[in-house]
């Protein structure tokens, strides 16, 4: 099953993507309500909206939104660490990681108030000169629980979406300078989408507790980079277990399978970055794409230009 939150009438409203079609739900429940339902009522619902839709709308005309609008919570886990290496590299530093980065599945808390769907124009971070992005999958909780073994947890995700993570690498290093975490480099938005596939889709590409997805990434119609989850240094079944230590998820929650290794303009820099042509600009395009999760095609426009603070930053 494909899912999707599209814009019908006034308001948000769940679809099924059925071939090239969007069947829309006949009322007001929301995704993460079909979800959290369970396996076998997800597809009762499924079948009624295929026969008795509300509507049928063609899904290129269709307006998307994230698929899960309102996420409970959002994080952003380094499933790669060759990409950490990787953006060590392009910043001429060691690329050797300690030890603890093998012995846990690192993660952050991003920001779900700002979600873009898989076509929406993308705002640069205000003040920001070194925009990037950043290319991953995302699993999405349909299960609650609290201290999940990999298993349980492997089994509490009820589907995955692509997702670009939007970093803005000079405001990033700011953020890392002070130490205490991610801040205003990752704070401008993600974009999930173009729709929730359910776990049993993708079924057959779990193989001894380990997701294997293709994904890429476009930016002008010219590839950047392909990789596969299946290279991720942790399952994620094991990440979801992690982040379910001593807390409890719920359905809806987004957890990030990290950038695949090469998915970001970073690691291709070459030289000083502040010289470097290649970050991202008002006109560009950038589109995610896997055959198992669809495709996103988004352009790049100008942002708000920042208030200065007292400082002058």
């Amino acid at each position: 099953m494909r899912w999707v939150t599209c814009r019908h009438g006034h308001g948000l409203q769940v679809g099924l993507v059925v071939d090239d079609a969007v069947h829309v739900l006949d009322d007001d429940r929301t995704l993460i309500d079909v979800i959290s339902a369970g396996q076998v009522e997800m597809e009762r619902i499924a079948e009624t909206v295929r026969r008795s839709p509300a509507t049928v709308v063609p899904l290129e005309s269709m307006v998307l939104h994230s698929p899960i609008p309102q996420p409970p919570s959002v994080r952003d886990t380094v499933g790669f660490l060759d990409h950490v290496r990787g953006c060590r590299r392009a910043y001429g530093r060691d690329p050797e990681l300690g030890e603890v980065w093998s012995r846990v599945p690192a993660f952050y808390f991003a920001n779900p108030a700002t979600l873009f769907g898989a076509r929406d124009d993308v705002a640069i971070a205000p003040g920001s000169r070194w925009f990037d992005f950043e290319l991953e999958v995302a699993a999405v909780i349909g299960t609650p629980g609290s201290d999940l073994d990999p298993v349980a947890a492997q089994d509490a995700i009820a589907g995955y979406m692509l997702f670009c993570d939007w970093t803005a690498r000079d405001l990033q290093q700011a953020d890392m300078a002070l130490g205490i975490g991610q801040g205003k480099g990752k704070d401008s938005g993600m974009t999930f989408g173009p729709w929730l596939v359910t776990a049993d889709e993708v079924a057959n590409r779990l193989v001894d507790g380990r997701l294997d997805l293709e994904v890429a990434v476009e930016v002008n119609g010219v590839e950047i980079a392909r990789g596969t989850t299946g290279a991720m240094d942790w399952t994620f079944g094991e990440i979801v277990s992690f982040v379910s230590r001593g807390t409890r998820l719920v359905p809806g929650d987004v957890i990030g399978s990290g950038t695949i290794p090469g998915g970001c303009l970073l690691e291709h820099l070459v030289g000083d970055p502040e010289t470097y042509d290649g970050w991202l600009k008002p006109g560009d395009t950038v589109s995610l794409n896997s055959r198992a999760l669809g495709r996103t095609h988004q352009r790049i426009v100008d942002g708000a230009r920042p208030h200065p603070l007292s400082s002058g930053y």
